[in-house]
């Protein structure tokens, strides 16, 4: 491994961002974290950096080797904003670029399929994370969770399709390994938990976690669309409820073994991570 050059983590405190940073400090890397605000994080560098600003990436990308790329939450065209980035990073000698991307979202698909295509071409050193949908969607500031904990209700249009859900300190785990080992995997890679669960394998799960109901309350697609319009462009919402449809057709029903193959460990189930963060709330 090598450790002169910093590793540059957009996004730093994210869901995986964080704890990707921690990671990196953890193992002994020189990190700058990126956020729009450059705050402070143990043992990393702060720096302010907004993909709307290109004035703040001169900053952010000095000295840096490799970097981890969370794309802007919310939204639909991110290659937009990120490929003039990417083409910046490249000439200030960035080797290795780690993107964030979704296993809903293939290489050249919508909003950041398009960077995830980009990378071939722009680094000697790539890697595309796809994770599936977070478990802390349930448990951390996600609408979701928000219901959960309000409501007592869990809100989607995926029916009884199946989800491989994966711990978020999970995907961070692969994360690290693929910034930081001598040999990365040039493609792209599918992370998912030990088992696909049902939105109402969910809610049964945190009903006995938390020992408040928790119901799962199915919408329509139309339905799901407006709910999101309310808080979000239109486009966006009718991409959020397009994957939700998607793994109600079955799209999402699948487990993959990369994060014990990448980590060396086996991933985290979701009984464990609600446990771990929902359990002492009771």
């Amino acid at each position: 491994m090598t450790t002169a050059r910093t590793t540059l983590v957009i996004g730093a405190t994210g869901t995986t961002g964080s704890r990707t940073v921690a990671g990196l400090v953890a193992a002994g890397h020189r990190v700058r974290a990126a956020g729009r605000r450059a705050t402070p994080l143990p043992g990393a560098e702060p720096v302010r950096f907004d993909w709307y600003d290109p004035a703040t990436f001169a900053d952010a990308l000095d000295g840096a080797g490799r970097i981890y790329l969370v794309p802007p939450v919310g939204d639909p065209e991110p290659a937009a904003v990120m490929l003039p980035f990417l083409d910046r990073a490249r000439a200030a000698g960035v080797h290795r670029a780690v993107l964030l991307s979704s296993s809903a979202v293939p290489e050249g698909g919508p909003a950041v399929g398009e960077v995830h295509r980009a990378l071939r071409g722009r680094f000697a050193q790539w890697t595309v994370l796809r994770p599936s949908w977070f478990m802390q969607n349930f448990t951390g500031t996600h609408p979701h969770a928000e219901g959960i904990r309000e409501h007592g209700t869990l809100l989607t249009a995926t029916g009884a399709g199946r989800v491989g859900f994966v711990d978020a300190d999970d995907i961070a785990a692969v994360a690290v390994r693929v910034l930081t080992d001598d040999q990365v995997p040039e493609t792209d890679l599918v992370l998912t938990g030990p088992e696909a669960l049902s939105h109402d394998d969910v809610a049964a799960v945190l009903t006995e976690v938390t020992g408040r109901p928790v119901v799962h309350r199915g919408l329509t697609h139309e339905e799901l669309r407006d709910r999101l319009a309310a808080t979000m462009p239109l486009q966006f919402a009718t991409l959020l409820a397009d994957l939700d449809r998607g793994i109600a057709d079955g799209a999402e029903d699948r487990t993959t073994d990369t994060v014990r193959r990448i980590t060396g460990r086996p991933p985290t189930d979701f009984r464990t991570v609600a446990e771990r963060e929902l359990g002492r709330r009771r």
